[in-house]
Formats: structure tokens, sequence, C-alpha cells
């Protein structure tokens, strides 16, 4: 546990640094853009381990959905991990402050490396996301999974429209 409270302190310091959005970045609108490339990191709780992402998010399907392919690696208790995220995601604004909540999931494939082993395990399971995105291209997230998946995932990131 003491590895994680470490961890956690990386995330607070990296959330600190980013700061909130200033109402000059907030004139960069993500939800208007065709697409997103998005890049995260944070922890994880079973396995407790530090990981870090990027994602593609396709431009409004219908309405407020967007498809959200991403992978993820990551390290420590003495394991990697490489998660192949299949995400259906959607972004319900919250009045005009430019802070959209975001609901979605999907499933995940799962590739364990554990240190000192030769092999790779390939597993699956799912996901399911809670978080909070701000037009500049700031967000956070929660990410609670199930089957082979981390249990829990808390990350911070940024993305980036094009």
């Amino acid at each position: 546990m003491v590895h994680f409270a470490g961890r956690f302190r990386l995330v607070a310091a990296l959330v600190a640094a980013l700061g909130l959005p200033s109402a000059a970045q907030a004139q960069t609108t993500v939800q208007t853009t065709n697409s997103l490339v998005g890049f995260h990191g944070g922890v994880s709780i079973d396995p407790e381990q530090a990981f870090g992402g990027v994602f593609w998010q396709t431009p409004q399907i219908a309405n407020r959905f967007h498809l959200r392919p991403g992978i993820d690696g990551g390290f420590g208790s003495d394991r990697r991990l490489a998660t192949i995220n299949i995400d259906f995601i959607a972004r319900f604004p919250l009045g005009s402050s430019g802070w959209h909540l975001i609901q979605g999931g999907g499933p995940v494939i799962v590739l364990t490396k554990f240190d000192g082993i030769d092999d790779t395990d390939i597993g699956a399971g799912g996901s399911y996301i809670l978080g909070f995105s701000h037009d500049s291209g700031f967000f956070s997230e929660f990410r609670v999974g199930g089957g082979n998946v981390p249990s829990l995932k808390m990350g911070v990131g940024y993305a980036i429209g094009f």
C-alpha cells in the first residue's frame, strides 16, 4: 500500500500542475472538433500500478455519443499490463460552464507480463467510465473494471482536437 500512496501523490501533483483551465483556454472548444486524441496517466488499484495511455475519440456519432478506442500501459506490483479499451461514451454538458460529465465503457483486452516469467497472459473484461472534461481539453476519470481488468483506475489527462 506504500507504493500506492506515492503514486497517488504523483497524480495529485499532476492535477495541481495542470491547474484548472483558464478562460483563454476555454475558447478552444473540444466539443466542436471533428476528432480528438487524448493522453492520460494515473494510478490503478488491484493491481496497484501507475499507468499512461492514449486514445482516439470519434466525432459525435449520434447526439452526444462517441466511440473512443485506446491503449494503456501499466507498471508496478511485479507485472506490466497493456489494456486495449473499446469505449462507447456520452458527454453531458453541465450548464454553460464548459464542463461535461462523461459516462460510458466497453470491452477491454488485457495483456499481462509478470516479472521473471517469459509468457504473456491474455485476458478480457469490461469497464465503466465516470469523469469530467472541460472544453479546453483537460479531463479526469475513474474507470471501474471487471473480469481481468484492473478494479479501479483514476487518471487525469488532456485531449487535443483536430
